[in-house]
C-alpha cells in the first residue's frame, strides 16, 4: 500500500521542528529574469537520487511549477514526463509573464511528481523559491532580479512541506500565526 504526500505550506517554526529527509532527492532550478519582456523563465535542469515509487523501484517524475502573486495560485506548467529513472535531465523551460511590481510579492512552489498510468499520481517531494521564503529559497529569486538576463542556478534537497514566511513588504519578514 502507497501512501501519498501532500505538498503543504507551513509555518518557519513548524519547519524548524522538521528533520529533512535526504531520500526524497534533489531538484535543480535556473531562474532567469527578462524584465524587458516581463517575463521570467524556470528551466527545469535536473533531479537526483528520487525516491523510487513504483514497484519496479524507479518513478516516472515529472515536475509541476505553480506561480504564486501575493499567495494566489497564478499559472501552473509542467515538464515532461521522464520515464523509468531515478534521476531525470529535463532541460526544460517554462516561461512567466510577470510584471516588475509582481516580482516583489512572488513565488514558485515546484512539486517533484511520480506519474502512474493507473490510480493517481504521487508527490515525490516540493520545493518553493520567492520572496516569502527564508535562506537561499529567498536568495535565489533576488539574484536572479538583480542580475537580469543571466540564468541562476542551484540545486535544493526536496521536502515532504515548504515553509513559507507571510512578508508584509519585501524588507521586513514577520512569522504567519
Amino acid at each position: 500500500m502507497s501512501t501519498q504526500l501532500k505538498c503543504q505550506l507551513i509555518d518557519e517554526a513548524t519547519f524548524n521542528l522538521l528533520i529533512s529527509d535526504p531520500d526524497l532527492g534533489e531538484l535543480t532550478v535556473s531562474l532567469c529574469c527578462l524584465p524587458n519582456a516581463k517575463r521570467v523563465t524556470v528551466t527545469i535542469v535536473k533531479a537526483n537520487s528520487l525516491k523510487p515509487m513504483d514497484i519496479t523501484g524507479k518513478s516516472d517524475p515529472y515536475v509541476k511549477v505553480i506561480l504564486l502573486i501575493n499567495g494566489k495560485n497564478i499559472r501552473k506548467k509542467k515538464t515532461s514526463v521522464l520515464c523509468n529513472t531515478l534521476n531525470p535531465i529535463y532541460n526544460e523551460s517554462l516561461e512567466f509573464d510577470l510584471s516588475d511590481e509582481d516580482r516583489e510579492n512572488t513565488d514558485l512552489i515546484f512539486k517533484v511528481i511520480d506519474y502512474d498510468r493507473v490510480g493517481s499520481n504521487e508527490l515525490i517531494g516540493c520545493i518553493g523559491i520567492g520572496v516569502h521564503f527564508d535562506g537561499i529559497n529567498r536568495d535565489h529569486w533576488y539574484q536572479m532580479i538583480e542580475h537580469p538576463r543571466v540564468p541562476i542556478t542551484q540545486s535544493y534537497n526536496l521536502r515532504e512541506t515548504i515553509p513559507i514566511i507571510t512578508c508584509k513588504n519585501s524588507k521586513t519578514t514577520q512569522q504567519t500565526k
